[in-house]
């Protein structure tokens, strides 16, 4: 549950216009794409699961007229701070038919917590790390620059990549990076890690995988990229907190994820994910929905959504996406 000051409310005042890298500092995937399957209603209720830097954000605000009501949620205070800044500024001529704006420092897996249930027209979850969150050394999320073994989303969270890298068993960090990061090597890496500890950079840790990963055939990222994805997903629990917002499997009693409880009778849910993991989660969450009785989701996308090749082009980290979206029946 979020404390009241980390409860972030206001209407926003007269600036600028959406839409641009510079504004947000980074371009939001399949915005159109995702926009559309929300089919936003003005004066709706919506959330934005996975607020990031607004970019999704501002453009559903731009639809839903002064009685809208937009809530966004992110465990990461940076970005809470960032986007109230950038949802403070709407475009020119509607500033005074701007939307009541709720942002909230939670995980997405608190929704249900936080929202009335039955009470959202349409909720979008953009699921993964931010170029923010990536780009930031000090985060400890990459391993093209020195920073400290961190990688939480929540700067607030109990658990580190330090802690895991340096105090795991051994065949529990195979079995991590095995798991959540789908790296065939783990158990080389693990025993390579393990003899080198301490480690305390992700320089660092970076140069142990690599050493003890040998290259694969045609392999075109970097030997470290698997693991990293691994511990970070450790790191910030993110399969299990999808899992609360489309399935409710891991958030007892189990009466369907937070995103059916909050969400009205037709209210929309899309989820932009970034790999197979989390691809698979809400599409085996979708179609069981869809064959249960009673049926609670009637799908939109019989296949994912994916980025164009002009998409691609400008921005390409849009290559991975896949958006999946469904009504609630």
């Amino acid at each position: 549950m979020a404390e009241d000051e980390d409860i972030l409310q206001h209407n926003a005042p007269q600036g600028a216009g959406h839409g641009s890298k510079e504004k947000f500092g980074h371009v939001p995937v399949l915005l159109k794409e995702a926009i559309d399957f929300l089919a936003v209603r003005r004066g709706g209720t919506y959330i934005d699961a996975t607020l990031g830097l607004a970019g999704h954000s501002f453009a559903i605000a731009k639809l839903l007229g002064a009685q809208g009501h937009l809530i966004g949620f992110d465990k990461d205070t940076h970005a809470l701070e960032k986007a109230k800044r950038s949802l403070s500024e709407p475009p020119k001529g509607l500033k005074d038919d701007w939307p009541r704006i709720t942002l909230l420092h939670a995980s997405f897996a608190e929704i249900a917590e936080h929202v009335p249930p039955n009470s959202v027209d349409g909720l979008l979850a953009d699921i993964g790390i931010s170029s923010m969150q990536l780009e930031d050394p000090a985060r400890g999320f990459s391993f093209q620059a020195e920073g400290p073994l961190d990688m939480r989303m929540d700067p607030q969270g109990e658990r580190t990549a330090e802690q895991v890298v340096n105090h795991m068993r051994e065949e529990d960090l195979a079995n991590v990076i095995y798991e959540f990061g789908e790296e065939r090597r783990s158990r080389r890496i693990a025993r390579a890690i393990v003899r080198a500890r301490p480690i305390h950079s992700t320089a660092q840790l970076a140069r142990v995988i690599s050493a003890a990963a040998r290259p694969m055939k045609q392999e075109r990222i970097h030997p470290a990229t698997l693991t990293f994805q691994g511990i970070r997903i450790f790191v910030n629990r993110e399969l299990d907190d999808l899992e609360a917002l489309v399935s409710g499997k891991t958030a007892p009693p189990r009466k369907g994820g937070a995103a059916l409880r909050v969400l009205k009778s037709g209210g929309r849910l899309v989820v932009i994910s970034f790999h197979s993991l989390e691809d698979r989660i809400v599409k085996d969450t979708l179609r069981e929905g869809a064959r249960s009785r009673p049926k609670r989701w009637e799908i939109l996308t019989k296949k994912p959504v994916t980025a164009g090749e002009e998409e691609v082009e400008r921005n390409p980290r849009s290559r991975s996406a896949k958006l999946r979206a469904a009504i609630k029946v």
